[in-house]
């Protein structure tokens, strides 16, 4: 795979920082098609973003992966916000983006989402209509992970009544008020996390804060105002309008995350497809694709055609 171009475009006057990904020189020839691939909460368009592209790139297609705003190399005050409804604009400034490109057919544009992007990449598709196919790997719904955690059948409410608190402590230093630590979400180090600690984050610890994937621009903090903005999101609810474009939606059979795409399966319309990697954790879906990657380049060339 070549470098990728670094262009930026914009979003809500925002410069989002992007990688243009051409297809690669004798791949198959797939008139123009183009992937979006929208990267994890903490995450940044150098991790699993590019992983995909590769995959995608060498099966012809053009790829666009980007640091979401107030992240990464973006634009975008206060840093490190996680705003869902931002990040669904990221999303449609990118289509617009590749709308405009030379290379680009703009009746063959496709959405891959991945990990939280896995909830806001079908969200945008579903008023989009310039999006043509929206694919997810390892998808979660951050606004029913603030509400229910990432076990499903479990309950977040009072961890998220605290995390409201703080968030209203964070608006407040804004305007003197008393400063409020900002947020990591995994242990700095490996050896810092408690022998208790859930194997659904360790997983995740073991990607982002290790050699495997470490980045000093994925900085593994969020501010504590982005759960008053994530805490009433619901990128499921009304999946359905996806239809008739096509849905892929890729988990792991061993992925904690799992029921977020069988529900949001269940609740979508035809075209839809479940796909579950065996052996596959949540994480493993971010670099271990040789079989996750084949299949969304199955499903583009075929949704995109």
């Amino acid at each position: 795979m070549s470098l990728p171009q670094k262009v930026t475009f914009l979003s809500r006057n925002y410069k989002i920082a992007a990688h243009f990904y051409p297809p690669v020189a004798g791949s198959p020839d797939r008139s123009g098609a183009a992937i979006i691939i929208a990267h994890p909460w903490t995450s940044i368009k150098e991790q699993s973003p590019a992983n995909y592209a590769r995959v995608l790139t060498h099966a012809g297609f053009i790829c666009l992966t980007y640091d979401a705003a107030y992240q990464g190399e973006s634009e975008g005050e206060p840093r490190n916000l996680e705003d869902p409804y931002q990040r669904v604009e990221d999303i449609k400034c990118a289509v617009t983006y590749l709308v405009g490109h030379k290379d680009v057919n703009s009746e063959k544009i496709g959405v891959l989402g991945i990990c939280a992007s896995g909830g806001y990449a079908p969200f945008a598709a579903q008023t989009d209509l310039r999006i043509k196919a929206c694919a997810t790997s390892a998808a979660v719904c951050a606004g029913t992970m603030a509400r229910r955690g990432l076990e499903k059948d479990s309950s977040n409410m009072d961890i998220l009544k605290m995390q409201l608190e703080a968030a209203g402590k964070d608006r407040n230093s804004d305007v003197g008020g008393e400063k409020v630590p900002i947020v990591h979400l995994l242990p700095e180090k490996p050896e810092d996390a408690p022998a208790d600690f859930p194997d659904a984050f360790r997983d995740l610890m073991n990607y982002y804060r290790t050699d495997r994937a470490f980045h000093p621009r994925a900085t593994n903090t969020t501010l504590p105002r982005s759960w008053d903005i994530m805490a009433n999101f619901d990128a499921f609810a009304h999946i359905e309008m996806i239809s008739p474009r096509p849905l892929l939606m890729i988990t792991g059979t061993k992925a904690a995350t799992k029921w977020y795409s069988e529900d949001a399966i269940a609740k979508a319309k035809e075209p839809k497809e479940l796909y579950v990697v065996d052996g596959m954790t949540h994480a493993d879906l971010y670099d271990k694709i040789d079989d996750a990657g084949a299949k969304c380049a199955e499903f583009f060339a075929k949704s995109l055609a």
